[in-house]
């Protein structure tokens, strides 16, 4: 079975303290989770206040079908940072082979 990773940057500008980081990241994964069947995590240590990298997963017999629900989590995941004040800087996907 084929395993769609998505990794996603984001920059927090309006970041001041790890809790303005804390709630802008905790929104986007309780709402990109919500939304979609994945699992998301932080990736990064949390040490810089306005960045953060979180992973995205999912899986499916389908290859093409991940190739498009990657596709719609990304565009997602603009939109819910641009409405959280934050940016994504780079994203980036793989598709891991059976």
């Amino acid at each position: 079975m084929p395993i769609a990773k998505l990794t996603v940057e984001l920059e927090i500008p309006h970041a001041h303290s790890l809790k303005d980081r804390r709630q802008v990241v905790r929104s986007l994964k309780d709402k990109l989770r919500h939304g979609f069947n994945l699992s998301i995590a932080e990736l990064d240590d949390g040490i810089v206040w306005n960045r953060a990298t979180l992973g995205i997963v999912a899986i499916s017999s389908s290859t093409s079908y991940l190739t498009g629900q990657m596709e719609q989590i990304d565009q997602a995941a603009h939109r819910l940072a641009t409405n959280l004040s934050a940016e994504v800087l780079e994203s980036y996907c793989e598709i891991l082979p059976e």
